[in-house]
């Protein structure tokens, strides 16, 4: 006779309702994973959650453990004791579209006092199905000048791996990856065969990861257009006066029309993200205003508020 395990509710672990179709079931899995990957999520425990959403993921996936699953836990609370009916075989046999056995090595007793690992008492051991692996995503933070030109870069994760004794283990991954030039924040890269391995000779799964820009207190970013602040002296905003900024291609020079107040934007055609089209840049006018230490300075001050007497800035 089995003994009794802790019952834990799948469909809670995944934050869908009962009644939850397969492709709801799976956008919640790639969500959760996503954020409780180990390589990704700062969280506590987030290593024993991804681990928890993947074995909920296994069973809800494939019919016929969903079906078994239903029928034998209906009507249970997470934590309650359960103990599978009398004569209930645990040598489950897993379907094309479930959990290889090795996967569910690092599954929960709960798993396998239903599931198994790929056979029981009085059965054979078949060979293990085929199955293509589970797709990986993690995210990966570049700079907004490898958007402009693209770059290579080296990038280690965390991913869950089976060792030789069919423990789920997070395994230290090295990936050379190409950044394409016009990236955008956002976007997955899509890296065919990196993802968990297949199983019964499958092929695996893909790894795809979303770029994100790092923090830069220069410019800000909009789909493909990027702005930059550019402070102006009180003279040169409003006699006109050329300036050199920067960009993320590097610095270029910009002629500042007359009369250009705070807030205006010069527009740099095509000089944003590259795509076909290009983006914009756009250049946002601050003033910055000197201040008057030596008493030259505050003459002139005066001087200019003598020759704008009739200038009221709050009209």
């Amino acid at each position: 006779m089995l003994a009794p395990v802790k019952f834990r509710d799948y469909y809670e672990t995944l934050g869908v309702p009962r009644t939850a179709s397969v492709d709801d079931i799976k956008r919640a899995y790639r969500k959760l994973a996503r954020k409780y990957h180990p390589d990704v999520s700062k969280e506590a425990g987030a290593e024993a959650t991804f681990k928890e959403v993947g074995e909920a993921y296994a069973v809800l996936k494939d019919p016929e453990k969903r079906e078994a699953y239903d029928r034998f836990g209906h009507g249970m609370k997470p934590g309650q004791e359960f103990t599978p009916p009398p004569g209930w075989d645990p040598g489950f046999e897993p379907g094309t579209r479930g959990a290889s056995p090795d996967d569910m090595a690092g599954f929960s007793d709960f798993f396998e006092s239903l599931f198994g690992r790929g056979s029981g008492p009085g059965r054979a051991r078949r060979e293990p199905p085929r199955g293509r692996g589970e797709d990986a995503h993690a995210k990966v933070t570049i700079d907004l000048a490898d958007a402009y030109t693209g770059a290579r870069r080296a990038l280690s994760m965390r991913m869950p791996a089976v060792d030789d004794e069919g423990n789920v283990t997070m395994r230290e991954r090295t990936l050379d990856v190409t950044i394409p030039k016009g990236i955008r924040a956002g976007q997955h890269l899509r890296l065919k065969g990196q993802g968990g391995a297949g199983y019964g000779g499958g092929p695996a799964g893909d790894l795809y990861l979303e770029v994100g820009f790092a923090p830069d207190p220069r410019f800000r970013v909009d789909d493909r257009d990027v702005t930059i602040v550019v402070p102006l002296a009180p003279w040169e905003a409003e006699l006109g006066a050329p300036v050199r900024i920067p960009t993320p291609a590097g610095d270029v020079e910009l002629t500042i029309p007359p009369h250009s107040g705070a807030g205006r934007k010069l527009r740099l055609r095509g000089r944003g993200i590259p795509a076909d089209p290009p983006g914009d840049l756009y250049a946002e006018v601050a003033i910055a205003l000197p201040r008057a230490e030596a008493d030259a300075q505050k003459d002139a001050y005066r001087a200019l508020a003598k020759a704008h007497a009739g200038f009221d800035p709050r009209r």
